[in-house]
Order: C-alpha cells, then sequence, then structure tokens
C-alpha cells in the first residue's frame, strides 16, 4: 500500500474542493491530475525537498512523490543558507522543489505529460523524511514509512465521514508532522483543507468567518496569539465545531481564556511526535468541558493532560530502573503502535518489544490519562535530587504579572546546578519567588528571576532551552 491511494479514494468520491489557499481550489480530481504530471518530474530522483510555506503545490509534491516511488522531504524554508545547505548535502542528487517551480503545472491551460504508471505497493518504502526540530539535540531525520502514515488513518478515522460543509483551516507549517498529516486525515475524511500560508491572529480569525471553517489546529503560540485578538467576551466563531491544539505544553491560563472565548467549540489536545506520524494520544472536547467547569480536582486537573491513547495504541511509564511505574507516578514515556516508526536514518530505536522512548517524563492516572511533566533532557539535578522544570514553570504561571516562563538549571559549584527562571511579564523578583516557594518548597524555589521581553522558540512554539541556558551560562560565565 502506498499514500497515493488516500488521493485516488478521494478522486473517486467525487469533485468537490479538497484544498483551497487565497481564494483559489482544487477538486480530488484536479489534485490527482497535477500528482501525475508532477511525478513524471520526480521518477527517478532520489528523493523530493520541498522549500515553501503552505500552497496548492505541497499536496501535489507530496502525492506526485508518492507516486513516483520518491521520499518526500519538506525543509523548514525559514531557516538560514547554511543551514538549508547542510541539510540538502545530506540528500545528494535530490530534487529541491519551491511552490513557484510548479506554477506551470497549476496554470488551469496548462498541459504537461502525466505519468500513469501505478504506485509502488511496497508498504515499507519510506514515504516522508521529517527533522525533528532540534531543541535538546541536533535535528534529525526521522523516517515515515506509507505503512505508518496508512495505520494512523485506517486505526484512527473514518473514510469520507465528514459532513459536505465541513472545512479544516491548516496554519501549521507544511515540514511540522501536523501539516502533513493534516493533508493525508482531511483528505481521507472528506474535510476541505484551508491553508493559511502565514499566521496571523487576525487573518486567522477572519479566514475562520469567511471561509466558514469547522476545524481548526494550532499550536501553543499561536492559540495564545488568537486568545489575545479576540474583542470582547466571545470570539465571533459560528461555524468552528473543533479547534484542536498541540506540539508543546500549553499554558492554563490561555487554555481556559480560550474555552471561555469559544463556549461553543469543542478543543481536542493532540500529543504525538515526528516519530509516531501524528497524534497517539487526544484529550477530546468532553474532557475539556467536563475540566473546565467541575469542582472535583482530579477531575480539572485533567486539563492540563494530553487525554488517553488513540485506538491501536499503547502506553507505558518506566521508572529509571526500567520497571513498570504504577498508576500516578512520574517515569519515562514508552509508546507503540503500528504507526510508531522511531527510525532515524535506517536505525531503529524501538526495543525488542517494539516500544518507543519518547525522551518525555510523564505519568499515566488510574483512568488512563497521560500527563507529560516535560523532556527528560530538561530535568535539572539539584544537590542530587531530580527536579523537572515543567512543575515550576506551571506553578510561575499562576502569577498574574507572568505571561511566559522557562526554568533552566545553570552550573553551581555547590549545588550542581541552581535554579534560574527566565520569566516574560512584569513584577517583583522577589515576590515571584516567594509565590514559587509558597505553593512547592525551598529547593524548587529559583534562585533567581531574570525578565525578558520573550523567550526564543522554533516557528512551532517549541521552547528552545538550549539557546536559552547557553545565554544564560554565557552571560554569567
Amino acid at each position: 500500500m502506498n499514500v497515493w491511494m488516500i488521493l485516488q479514494m478521494a478522486a473517486a468520491a467525487g469533485d468537490r474542493p479538497v484544498v483551497t489557499v487565497g481564494g483559489r481550489s482544487l477538486s480530488a480530481p484536479d489534485l490527482e491530475r497535477l500528482a501525475r504530471a508532477a511525478a513524471a518530474r520526480f521518477r527517478g530522483r532520489p528523493a523530493v525537498l520541498y522549500l515553501g510555506a503552505n500552497h496548492l503545490a505541497y499536496p501535489v509534491a507530496l502525492f506526485g512523490a508518492a507516486l513516483a516511488g520518491v521520499p518526500f522531504v519538506p525543509l523548514n524554508y525559514r531557516l538560514g543558507e547554511d543551514q538549508l545547505t547542510a541539510l540538502e548535502e545530506r540528500h545528494p542528487g535530490a530534487l529541491v522543489l519551491r511552490p513557484e517551480d510548479l506554477d506551470g503545472l497549476l496554470d488551469p491551460s496548462a498541459s504537461e505529460e502525466a505519468d500513469e504508471a501505478e504506485a509502488p505497493s511496497d508498504q515499507d518504502a519510506v514515504a516522508v523524511i521529517l527533522y525533528t526540530s532540534g531543541t535538546t539535540a541536533a535535528p534529525k531525520a526521522a523516517l515515515l514509512r506509507h505503512r505508518h502514515l496508512l495505520a494512523y488513518l485506517f486505526n484512527t478515522l473514518e473514510f469520507a465521514a465528514a459532513d459536505s460543509d465541513e472545512a479544516a483551516l491548516v496554519a501549521v507549517p507544511p515540514y511540522h508532522i501536523a501539516g502533513l498529516t493534516n493533508v493525508l486525515s482531511n483528505l481521507y475524511t472528506g474535510r476541505r483543507i484551508v491553508y493559511l500560508p502565514a499566521f496571523d491572529p487576525d487573518e486567522w480569525l477572519a479566514t475562520v468567518r469567511h471561509e466558514q471553517v469547522s476545524h481548526a489546529l494550532v499550536v501553543p503560540t499561536m492559540l495564545a496569539r488568537i486568545v489575545a485578538a479576540v474583542p470582547g467576551d466571545e470570539a465571533d466563531a459560528p461555524t468552528l465545531r473543533s479547534l484542536a491544539y498541540g506540539g508543546s505544553r500549553t499554558p492554563r491560563p490561555v487554555l481556559e481564556k480560550a474555552l471561555a472565548l469559544f463556549p461553543h467549540t469543542g478543543f481536542v489536545n493532540a500529543y504525538g511526535l515526528t516519530e509516531t506520524a501524528s497524534s497517539v494520544a487526544v484529550l477530546g472536547p468532553d474532557d475539556h468541558r467536563a475540566a473546565f467547569t467541575s469542582d472535583d480536582p482530579a477531575v480539572r486537573d485533567r486539563l492540563g493532560s494530553v487525554g488517553r491513547p488513540l485506538p491501536g495504541i499503547e502506553f507505558l511509564i518506566r521508572t529509571p530502573e526500567g520497571t513498570p511505574a504504577p498508576p500516578g507516578e512520574t517515569g519515562l514515556v514508552f509508546v507503540r503502535g503500528d504507526q510508531i516508526s522511531g527510525e532515524y536514518g535506517g536505525r531503529s530505536a524501538l526495543d525488542g518489544e517494539g516500544w518507543f522512548p519518547t525522551r518525555d517524563l510523564g505519568r499515566l492516572d488510574a483512568d488512563g490519562y497521560l500527563f507529560i511533566d516535560g523532556r527528560a533532557d530538561d530535568t535539572i539535578i539539584r544537590g542530587g535530587e531530580n527536579i523537572a522544570p515543567a512543575e515550576i514553570e506551571d506553578v510561575l504561571l499562576g502569577h498574574p504579572g507572568v505571561r511566559e516562563a522557562a526554568v533552566i538549571g545553570v552550573p553551581d559549584p555547590e549545588w550542581g546546578q541552581r535554579l534560574v527562571a527566565v520569566v516574560v511579564g512584569d513584577g517583583d523578583a522577589e515576590e515571584i519567588r516567594s509565590w514559587v516557594r509558597d505553593r512547592l518548597r525551598s529547593s524548587k524555589t529559583p534562585d533567581r528571576i531574570v525578565f525578558r521581553p520573550e523567550l526564543p522558540k522554533t516557528d512551532t512554539g517549541k521552547l528552545l532551552r538550549r539557546a536559552l541556558q547557553t545565554d544564560l551560562e554565557d552571560a554569567h560565565a
């Protein structure tokens, strides 16, 4: 099986629009015709490197590569020239494709030779190569094979299940796993894709209204900007049925304000990694509303969880000794299922039983809800005690003067590491330290509070802890 079959299934289901950008739409038969023409250009290449924003050319290139049996590699077009050159050199002989390179195909009067060959049927062939964000280490090339992507679709979604008026607004970049799987999942379910080439909160809200968007996906930084841009006490988004968010931790105040501003929208927290071929757990709309309105602390705490596993997915929490952790105990999160790749350049990270180490710290409660407590690589060791920055950051974000917060461990000759909280906001540093001390304990109270106008992040909203730590260490060397 090959992901090309998803486009063929959609084309056979009808000719209504399936993707819209800037007012221009393509039907599934249009997309199939264009992808066949693109495949004729791609065949014989070792890979197709896509270098551009969200565009009609993106799904054309994705499916054209699948038909040609060529790995599709969307790159971060915002990287500097040296970084892009280094990534391109990893794929010698590959075709570097920019959206404008397919302008000829997208011209309605254009006529090009189409590739009429059948798509390769090897489900173990590499479909997509995505580079991880590299927030705690150098970016790695994660391989996703056709069977991984198809397992996600077949296990979690129903073909052509969307109503004819449904439209999904996609603002996440095309080199993100969510950008990739949104093409496949929306085409498979029959939901029209509306692309926003560059995110702007006001334009996002206007597009929701103009295109009558029913579903949308954002990363937490986008959600925070949307919340800040909504005038009044309720957003004007009557068609928006579902708003999914994920990719990094979402501050509780931002989420609670979003729930209040979009009272008729179902919220979905989606947890997944590049290596897991999209989401592996979700906290659905019913859980969000129940937690938002509940007086039960255990139920309300679920707003901080990523939900329960999707069909076909299993989670295991392991202690540092490698044994299964009991409910409520924090440990390393492992995931297993048919959609899990966990492969980098031919090297598998799966263990002998198929478990993939996410390198996230987390815990499962007694009802199977998964809570992510941060990356294992971020753990601070102070005086022999392991401290998860996320726990302190959550407390900091509860302070009325703190909009964003990151806790970093910097070298200390006595304690090994000392805690520095980098805060975006205003207020008195000692008062903020007292706020933390009153809610945690002295060993988890930041030794220093540093105010900054912003935190360094990737364009998908993940905190660049390495950059922040280097900056702090250099400033106090």
